[in-house]
């Protein structure tokens, strides 16, 4: 039984490759992404691996590596006390016309990211967001927008890669308070994260779920590769792949659940408050690397730990 509970959010520093295996589409590496929204998603087995991988290396007590579950091939039988859930999407980074990027996201995504702080006892005290149709967006940020003559009417809309969104509004306080919320609780504290703490609670662009859908599947990274013959040193024949990758300022959200240890032995008991504290104190603010491709440098994550109150 789980005593403990908190959210982590996971923020891409670098492009991502949660690998979901081949496939026979263009994309012979695609990432993992739900079955039912197609949103990337990371396995919460994989996001516990990277981090029982660096426990040590980031502060943890080595005696407390068991938190985890046994190590391999020890004859030891016992659950692990800690247990991470599949990440799930917030919001992701969309070329802009104005500003760069914006971070858009849906409904949807918003709806499961507050229940999941409910659920642990951390909910956002933001107003519900009112309905978005299709081809409309609500805007937190008016500079964002660019105006457009419709019907011989002054109309203020949104581009976004070769897209255009009629805002709804030229101002949502709603947009505002979720935005600033995010940046609050999501990104970690100093000022490597500042310019982006402030850009995520000003340029939050909610869009609706069937168009957050189409970037969700379409504004990936998606990187050539050349496999190399090593006799050779050239390119091997049908040596040419393509590999998906999670972009850079992504945002997802993990449920972290904790109980106390659970070996059976009174040298290794910890109550699940200690537990908790273990975890906060190796992953809180600190730089993760999950996902495959490390030695290219993907797969870089800044992570936040956030209890319930």
């Amino acid at each position: 039984m789980f005593e403990k509970h908190a959210a982590v959010f996971l923020y891409a520093v670098s492009p991502v490759h949660m690998g979901a295996g081949q496939a026979i589409g263009v994309i012979d590496n695609p990432i993992q992404r739900e079955r039912h929204t197609e949103h990337p998603c990371f396995a919460g087995s994989g996001i516990k691996g990277a981090v029982r991988h660096v426990f040590e290396a980031l502060g943890g007590d080595r005696t407390h590596i068991k938190l985890f579950g046994p190590e391999a091939g020890s004859n030891e039988l016992h659950a692990g006390a800690v247990s991470f859930g599949d990440a799930q999407l917030v919001c992701l980074p969309v070329r802009s016309l104005k500003g760069g990027y914006v971070y858009a996201t849906c409904p949807q995504a918003i709806a499961r990211a507050q229940r999941l702080l409910a659920l642990v006892g951390a909910k956002p005290a933001w107003p519900a967001l009112p309905a978005v149709a299709e081809g409309k967006c609500l805007v937190a940020n008016p500079a964002l927008l660019a105006e457009r003559r419709v019907e011989g009417q002054p109309t203020k809309v949104l581009h976004l890669e070769a897209f255009e969104y009629e805002a709804q509004e030229h101002q949502t306080t709603v947009v505002k308070e979720i935005g600033k919320t995010l940046a609050d609780r999501a990104l970690p504290a100093g000022e490597g994260y500042t310019f982006f703490a402030n850009k995520l609670s000003t340029d939050l662009v909610v869009l609706s779920d069937t168009d957050f859908a189409y970037f969700a599947r379409n504004a990936m990274l998606v990187e050539p590769h050349v496999r190399i013959n090593d006799e050779t040193g050239t390119a091997d024949d049908r040596g040419l792949f393509y590999t998906e990758n999670l972009p850079p300022e992504s945002l997802l959200v993990a449920p972290l659940l904790v109980s106390r240890t659970r070996t059976g032995r009174a040298d290794d008991y910890l109550d699940a408050v200690a537990v908790m504290a273990q975890i906060k104190a190796v992953i809180d603010g600190r730089l993760l690397q999950i996902g495959g491709d490390a030695t290219t440098g993907r797969g870089l994550v800044a992570a936040r730990l956030v209890e319930g109150d």
